[in-house]
């Protein structure tokens, strides 16, 4: 693994952003029109649907926002190379392991949580500075070990490559 797979990673990452991004500007879009639309004006004060349709696309629009935000935060983001001594911070791929043999690695990025591709053979998560998983990782070095709760469980691990 090395900085060409990150940034394959987050052009991958873009481009699902922009797709999310046109559907979710086609949703507010269409919630926009549902709210002024003569159908969804008040027949009775008790009738709520242009009330109900004004705060689906101000969700929607916040949505929109929220995709626009993400992918300028990819557009900026820097993807520094890692050492066995290099703390763990944004844009690091990380490897634990107990994943090793199934050549899972974690990508801390700034948005886009959850996100999973497979690049080079190897299956790849997309986690936020927020997340868990990510609280646990940063700042910490190669050799190093992790301690998450799940629930009731706790998740101990090592990090055994960090890049």
């Amino acid at each position: 693994m090395n900085n060409t797979i990150k940034q394959q990673l987050v052009s991958e990452i873009m481009t699902h952003l922009r797709t999310e991004l046109l559907l979710a500007m086609e949703a507010a879009n269409n919630a926009h029109q549902a709210a002024v639309d003569e159908q969804s004006i008040a027949e009775t004060q008790y009738d709520t649907l242009a009330i109900e349709a004004s705060y689906l696309a101000e969700g929607q629009s916040k949505r929109v926002l929220e995709y626009q935000q993400a992918l300028n935060g990819y557009q900026v983001l820097s993807l520094p190379e890692f050492n066995e001594h290099s703390a763990i911070k944004l844009g690091a791929l990380i490897q634990l392991a107990k994943d090793n043999l199934c050549k899972h690695w974690f990508f801390i990025g700034p948005y886009a949580g959850g996100f999973r591709s497979n690049i080079a053979e190897q299956q790849i998560t997309v986690i936020t500075p927020q997340s868990p998983m990510a609280k646990a990782l940063l700042g910490k070095q190669q050799g190093d070990d992790i301690e998450i709760a799940l629930g009731d469980e706790k998740l101990i691990d090592e990090i055994i490559a960090v890049q």
